[in-house]
């Protein structure tokens, strides 16, 4: 029997094995302190302890302090199968935060009791990101069963804190651990298409921009008694928003939509009342950018056409970046795309296509520091959801394909 025939045996029959870390995972609200709960470290300890049980003994720790958690720190976990000679290892990461369940009258299942039915695991993380740490570990477990060696380290990494920022997880690992190298392989399962057939290597630039608009209050009878800041923002927003067709026009088919968008959203309450013309106003755009453009370089516009506005409307605009993250591309020639692509197409017959998004994951972090990686898993996107859910199947699929990747047999 081959090498690749042991390892899918291994895992066609591993369907127990998934059911009960995802069950052991997921009765565990890892939730992070901003949105009240107690960080991670719980169902790290019950991931641990089950790692070592099957026999993935070589974890290392490199947890954050964090004062606002009972455990005084955020885990952040990385188990190793070594390799029989030095080379590009392959990391596999996964983060082991979930968000709040949300309305619970909107989930027909215990959002934190897994669920199984029909093929599918149903609960609160079970596919954000549970479904990719799954995958990677029954992939190596896969290796330890038909006692294989891979030719270079395997490290699956589990970090903290995915869901608000990362400051906790990879955030902290990149300033304060040197983990990584050049020419490692670094693959984060932390999104994809229910074919698996796009593989993100390219985000585009975000800035979350806050829009404070000061002007001067007087009875709405009589506005040409005051400077309605309110006014002037409709103006401003309209402004902003066209720098899509007058500013930053680049199309790219990588992304969808192929465009930059500026997008005014959230609008702050000024007056209680309908007949007073407001002192201030606030609103906030969501501006996600082809990597080719800068945030500096849209803010900086994005200040032009304030001052414009402050002019025509007797108003003082100031602009706060309430958050940004930017990367450069990974590009499409470096291994960690072949070799994914190559093992994709030898497992599932599909030939995955390179893909650039809208939305931001810890793959930014990594890029911005210089460390190619790609985004890629088989789900249905079902993260955030009520009644969130994975297939069973989706995981072993997953599973093969990162054991090929470990064996180098793509």
């Amino acid at each position: 029997m081959s090498s690749t025939d042991a390892v899918f045996k291994f895992l066609d029959a591993a369907e127990s094995a998934i059911i009960d870390l995802e069950t052991s995972l997921t009765a565990i609200p890892a939730l992070a302190p901003e949105s009240g709960g107690d960080g991670e470290w719980k169902k790290a300890e019950v991931l641990e302890r089950w790692l070592r049980a099957k026999g993935l003994t070589n974890i290392e720790h490199f947890d954050a302090p964090d004062a606002r958690v009972s455990a005084g720190k955020r885990p952040n976990l990385v188990a190793t199968i070594k390799g029989r000679e030095p080379g590009a290892r392959l990391w596999i990461m996964a983060h082991t935060d979930v968000v709040p369940e949300g309305d619970r009258g909107q989930w027909q299942t215990d959002p934190f009791q897994a669920v199984i039915k029909g093929g599918k695991i149903y609960g609160r993380g079970v596919e954000d990101n549970q479904q990719g740490l799954v995958s990677s570990v029954m992939a190596a477990l896969a290796l330890l069963d038909a006692k294989l060696v891979p030719e270079h380290d395997v490290k699956l990494l589990f970090v903290a804190d995915e869901e608000f920022g990362s400051v906790y997880g990879i955030q902290y690992l990149l300033a304060n651990a040197t983990l990584f190298a050049k020419d490692d392989l670094i693959i984060i399962p932390d999104g994809g298409k229910p074919d698996g057939s796009e593989i993100n290597t390219a985000e585009k630039n975000i800035c979350w921009l806050k829009v404070r608009t000061t002007g001067k209050q007087c009875h709405a009878s009589v506005p040409d008694d005051g400077a309605n800041p309110f006014l002037a923002n409709c103006d401003l927003a309209v402004r902003l928003h066209d720098m899509e067709t007058e500013v930053f026009t680049d199309r790219s088919p990588l992304f969808s939509p192929d465009r930059s968008t500026i997008t005014p959203t959230k609008k702050e309450a000024n007056v209680p009342n309908i007949n007073t013309v407001p002192a201030e106003d606030i609103f906030y755009l969501d501006m996600r950018v082809l990597p080719q453009y800068k945030v500096k370089l849209v803010v900086a516009e994005a200040g032009k056409r304030a001052r414009l506005v402050e002019a025509k409307y007797g108003v003082t605009v100031n602009l706060e970046v309430v958050m940004e993250n930017e990367s450069p591309p990974t590009p499409l020639d470096t291994p960690v795309v072949g070799l994914l692509r190559s093992a994709i197409k030898a497992t599932c017959g599909i030939d995955a296509r390179p893909i650039g998004i809208g939305g931001g994951t810890v793959g930014a972090y990594l890029r911005n520091a210089g460390f190619d990686c790609v985004v890629w898993s088989t789900q249905d996107e079902t993260m955030h959801a009520p009644n969130e859910y994975t297939k069973i199947a989706n995981i072993i699929g997953d599973a093969k394909v990162f054991a090929r990747l470990m064996l180098r047999q793509a």
